[in-house]
């Protein structure tokens, strides 16, 4: 999202996203708080949906596809008998049926055949597109479509019953895992069916349980102060987007040929500064040698580093 008019304003914001509100509201939102030029968000909550959405504003946009290809966290709620047209409680009931007694040893069964890699069917009410128009936009049309299944994995599932109809579910997944997907196949393994209840993002990427702030803090912050500095502080340095990937500082002479589009020669190890995924890791944090961050880099062969995205704001990050 850009606009002509507005303020450079450069950083990552992690936001707590309020039920019933899209994801691009809330952005929206912020954005004009802060009056900024430009701005995105990593990835879509259902309205639904509460928690972590991360905004990128300014030169932080530039990192925001690295983000979008993330590992998600999740705690969503099951109800557990009744299924719905949208997965979730803000669909119409489409049946009931009785919920079996939900025994530790057999609901770990279940969990355990979702765990690793699996081939998930997107839902209806999703923004996935079908011959040009998306796939919620017909399912309210009443159209059902098929929809190849996607490769997703799931990192991590753990579930325990709140009540008798009632599943709490956390979940790490890859990008393009749909919840609402993943708990309605729960439910059909349990013999009742089932939908999302409630769901909350509690983790993307590097940012694992952040401090979240709400839109509605935000906007108070200013209100009482006059000011968008009380919002500006929450900004955190853009280089954090990339902090699961190995980093490098390079030399002044290195640092103007990389900044000017040129690979460059790092007699390091790629290893060296890795801070996660050494040996398979392409992408590189990229710093000058007093902290400055220059931008994405990408191996190119042993020791060879190229640009991938270079920043043009210039920060005093460290």
């Amino acid at each position: 999202m850009a606009r002509k008019s507005g303020r450079d304003v450069h950083g990552i914001l992690l936001l707590d996203k309020p039920p019933g509100q899209t994801s691009n509201r809330v952005l929206r939102r912020v954005s004009r708080l802060l009056d900024a030029r430009k701005a995105g968000h990593t990835g879509s909550l259902d309205p639904l949906a509460t928690g972590l959405l991360v905004a990128c504003f300014g030169e932080a946009t530039k990192l925001s596809g690295w983000l979008l290809d993330a590992d998600k966290t999740y705690v969503a709620t099951a109800r557990l008998g009744v299924t719905t047209d949208s997965g979730d409680a803000d669909g119409r009931p489409l049946q009931e049926r009785v919920v079996p007694p939900l025994a530790a040893e057999a609901l770990e069964e279940i969990l355990a055949g979702f765990r690793g890699e699996q081939q998930q069917i997107p839902p209806m009410f999703s923004a996935l597109k079908h011959d040009g128009r998306r796939l919620h936009e017909l399912a309210r049309a009443g159209q059902t479509v098929d929809r190849p299944p996607r490769r997703v994995v799931i990192h991590e599932l753990r579930g325990e019953p709140l009540s008798a109809d009632q599943l709490r579910l956390e979940v790490r997944c890859s990008k393009g895992t749909y919840i609402r997907s993943l708990v309605e196949d729960i439910g059909e393994k349990l013999g009742c069916g089932a939908h999302v209840e409630t769901l909350r993002r509690t983790g993307l990427g590097p940012f694992r349980d952040p401090a979240m702030q709400s839109p509605e803090v935000l906007e108070a912050e200013v209100a009482k102060a006059g000011s968008v500095e009380s919002v500006e502080r929450h900004l955190l340095p853009i280089h954090l987007a990339l902090s699961e990937h190995p980093s490098v500082a390079l030399d002044g002479p290195r640092t103007r040929r990389f900044q000017q589009g040129q690979a460059v020669e790092v007699t390091a190890s790629p290893d060296a500064a890795a801070t996660a995924h050494p040996s398979t890791d392409s992408i590189v944090a990229v710093f000058e040698s007093e902290g400055r961050f220059l931008g994405v880099g990408e191996w190119a062969g042993d020791h060879w580093l190229k640009p991938r995205r270079l920043l043009v704001h210039r920060t005093p990050e460290g």
